[in-house]
């Protein structure tokens, strides 16, 4: 009886200091992977409930190219009538003086149909087109390159920064065009322009739109 109570004590004693011992620290999982290097953020909807992002340049014989694309990526309709409201900064971030031409008919055809009213459902894209010419032509007249683009949906409207892969490098033209918008069937990743140098002289700049 004596030995039964004596081991009793023993195996009540060991669970006691079982008890006390510090229970081990949680592992932590494996760390997470650095950014990848040049990675860059994607685009956050802004709060009117629209995303503006740039589709890269095409060019060909000094006549440029951009797309432009916005996506309605709120929980409402979005009305889009006329031309984006573009401006452009140095690599300073100092404003530049451009002179903006609704359609391109004095730079180039192709980019000139009519504006009309556009209701973008939840998902919905637009497009619309920045189009100009590298030249210089008088000496006299500083070249002018634009090392940042904002953009707004219409004059009057939030402008929202667009990322550039390359300047926009107006030479001393000064002028900027601007399509309409135009309601986008398909997704752009499918109709950007080539991110490629410039194609051999015979061809014609790819319309983004």
């Amino acid at each position: 009886m004596r030995r039964a109570t004596a081991r009793i004590g023993l195996l009540a004693g060991a669970a006691l200091l079982a008890g006390c011992t510090p229970a081990p620290a949680p592992v932590d999982g494996p760390p997470s992977a650095p950014p990848r290097p040049g990675a860059e953020p994607a685009a956050t909807c802004s709060p009117e409930g629209i995303r503006i992002t740039g589709l890269g340049v095409s060019a060909a014989m000094g006549l440029r190219a951009m797309g432009l694309d916005l996506v309605n990526c709120g929980d409402r309709p979005y009305e889009l009538r006329g031309y984006p409201a573009v401006a452009l900064r140095d690599a300073d971030g100092d404003a530049i003086t451009v002179r903006i031409i609704p359609g391109a008919a004095p730079i180039t055809a192709g980019f000139d149909h009519p504006p009309t009213r556009i209701v973008l459902a939840p998902g919905e894209r637009a497009g619309a087109a920045l189009i100009w010419r590298n030249l210089v032509t008088d000496p006299t007249v500083v070249a002018t390159a634009g090392a940042e683009l904002d953009v707004a949906p219409s004059t009057g409207r939030p402008a929202y920064p667009v990322e550039l892969d390359g300047p926009i490098d107006l030479g001393n033209t000064g002028r900027l065009g601007v399509s309409a918008w135009k309601r986008r069937d398909a997704d752009p990743a499918t109709q950007a322009p080539p991110r490629s140098d410039p194609p051999a002289p015979s061809t014609s700049p790819v319309n983004p739109l």
